[in-house]
């Protein structure tokens, strides 16, 4: 993770990698923290400097924090103009301490409601237990993730109309298609440039134009030639050129398109 010292260089390289926009996102290590994202976009304002913005919300790996406490927290929260998404949110059946579906549920739903009532994107993580360990499979047996919150968010979230973004998607085209049908953006990590992601791949081709995004899910997910490395917004710059490569554009033109996709969804950010 990067230490107040080190904020302003993070984002002095990413000026120079002509990075002009950030979305912080405000997770933090629980409910206690989520509020930190905002107080770096809303301590970071300068001409010199990436404009930032923040989101708030419970990660579904700390659903049980989300208690009535921690909820009415996240909604004064989204009442700051700088807070202009919730999340990340959803469900994760991957690692084996993670809550029971049913909490995750819960804990997402009572975050929709309040995104709702805000008026504001949400953004989605996902991770199911196709790939997690034999125990967390065992826990979570025949549960998947993709299909609960699919089905959450056509019931809950699709009739508002408001959509909100994929994020670090990491499912299949079906997935992609079906996110799209119902309102959200793509948005592509680094792990997109990964050999193994023959999936990721394949959405990132398959989304149009103006439904993609890239981002960094930093610290986590440097992109080649940096994986490994702790990640940073500078170097989505990596993961942008890549995806105009497999998408057969050039980077001039994907870096213009996912801005204007932001700006979209986010009204208000493009100054």
């Amino acid at each position: 993770m990067y230490s107040a010292d080190e904020l302003p260089q993070v984002l002095a390289r990413a000026q120079a990698a002509d990075v002009k926009t950030i979305l912080a996102i405000g997770i933090g290590e629980g409910p206690a923290e989520m509020h930190q994202a905002l107080e770096i976009a809303e301590s970071t304002k300068s001409p010199d400097l990436p404009r930032v913005f923040a989101s708030a919300g419970i990660h579904p790996q700390e659903a049980a924090s989300a208690t009535p406490e921690a909820l009415d927290k996240l909604a004064k929260l989204a009442g700051n103009p700088s807070c202009i998404a919730i999340g990340e949110i959803g469900l994760d059946y991957y690692h084996v301490e993670n809550p029971e579906p049913e909490i995750q549920k819960r804990a997402f739903l009572a975050q929709l409601q309040i995104a709702a009532e805000a008026g504001k994107p949400i953004l989605i993580h996902c991770r199911t237990s196709e790939l997690a360990t034999p125990a967390a499979k065992q826990k979570f047996g025949a549960a998947d993730a993709w299909e609960d919150l699919l089905m959450l968010i056509g019931e809950h979230w699709a009739p508002h109309r408001i959509g909100g973004i994929m994020h670090c998607f990491s499912g299949t085209v079906d997935h992609a298609r079906r996110s799209l049908d119902l309102g959200f953006y793509i948005s592509l990590a680094g792990n997109v440039t990964y050999p193994a992601a023959v999936g990721i791949r394949e959405a990132a081709v398959f989304a149009p134009a103006d439904r993609i995004l890239v981002e960094t899910d930093a610290p986590f997910l440097a992109p080649i030639p940096h994986r490994g490395e702790r990640n940073e917004p500078g170097l989505v710059a990596h993961t942008a050129a890549y995806v105009a490569d497999v998408r057969g554009t050039g980077i001039e033109q994907i870096a213009g398109q996912t801005m204007a996709n932001f700006h979209r969804l986010f009204p208000g950010t493009e100054n």
